[in-house]
């Protein structure tokens, strides 16, 4: 099992401090939330791009993709009735498309609740349309690149569109490209009736990356979710990508955060 972390679980640490101290910790990929680089990606220059890669190599990880697309933004929204604020919204997933290649990776994570919640007036229906409508104009160009959209559904807590898995495949079905494929979040799954272990079964072809968490928004081994039955699940359907460690509650400390979460997972494995 290949485990990574969330960069902006280490907060304002350098990047190359942050990346030496994850894989001193064991994880042997990092996760860029593009908000750490220039909450605008069109500013992140080849240079800083460059930069990074350089750093991940030096730390021996490797930088799997991005996650948080459109947080700290403006001007962008995924189910909107505005046709130009949607086509803006494709261009700049393209262009994410692009920093994600850039760096090496070859996910990228699409959660951004703020970004996408219903709209007054906006139909269930109607945010569905839009939503396909903006992925699959990207998705020539992450087919071309190589980088695969990850729909991240979101519990209710989070957000009021694309609250379960089922949601998830269903917009990722309208898109209609093998690039465009469902993540599942344990936090968000532990919102559903059905147990997370028969969630990862059931979508287990459509599942393209997972992150693991608690639903108290720390790590996972830090709350009451107990990840056995979850790990064995992952085991069974021979899922072979990442395990990405995505916190939101950095109380802790950066430090606590990393290196317990690993630990836990690791101690998981060997019981299952």
């Amino acid at each position: 099992m290949k485990f990574a972390v969330c960069n902006e679980t280490f907060q304002d640490w350098p990047f190359d401090k942050a990346f030496a101290f994850a894989r001193e910790c064991g994880y042997t990929g990092i996760e860029i939330a593009p908000f750490t680089l220039n909450t605008d990606a069109r500013e992140i220059t080849a240079a800083q791009r460059a930069e990074v890669v350089r750093q991940a190599k030096a730390a021996d990880l490797e930088i799997i993709g991005l996650h948080w697309l459109l947080a700290k933004t403006k001007g962008f929204y995924l189910t909107t009735p505005d046709a130009a604020v949607r086509t803006a919204t494709t261009e700049y997933v393209k262009e994410l498309a692009r920093l994600c290649r850039d760096l090496g990776g070859s996910v990228m994570v699409f959660g951004s609740p703020l970004q996408r919640n219903l709209l007054p007036g906006v139909s269930r229906e109607e945010a569905m349309k839009y939503a396909a409508e903006v992925f699959s104009q990207a998705m020539p160009t992450l087919e071309e690149l190589d980088v695969t959209l990850a729909v991240e559904p979101l519990g209710p807590a989070d957000g009021n569109f694309l609250n379960t898995a089922a949601e998830g495949v269903e917009l990722c079905e309208m898109v209609g490209s093998s690039h465009c494929r469902l993540h599942l979040d344990c936090k968000a799954m532990s919102s559903e009736s059905t147990p997370i272990p028969d969630l990862l079964r059931k979508f287990r072809r459509e599942m393209v990356h997972f992150h693991a968490n608690d639903p108290n928004l720390r790590g996972p081994g830090m709350g009451e979710l107990d990840f056995v039955p979850i790990f064995q699940a992952l085991g069974e359907i021979d899922y072979r990508g990442w395990v990405s460690v995505e916190v939101f509650d950095y109380t802790l400390g950066s430090e606590v955060l990393a290196r317990e979460s690993i630990e836990y997972m690791q101690n998981v494995l060997t019981r299952v």
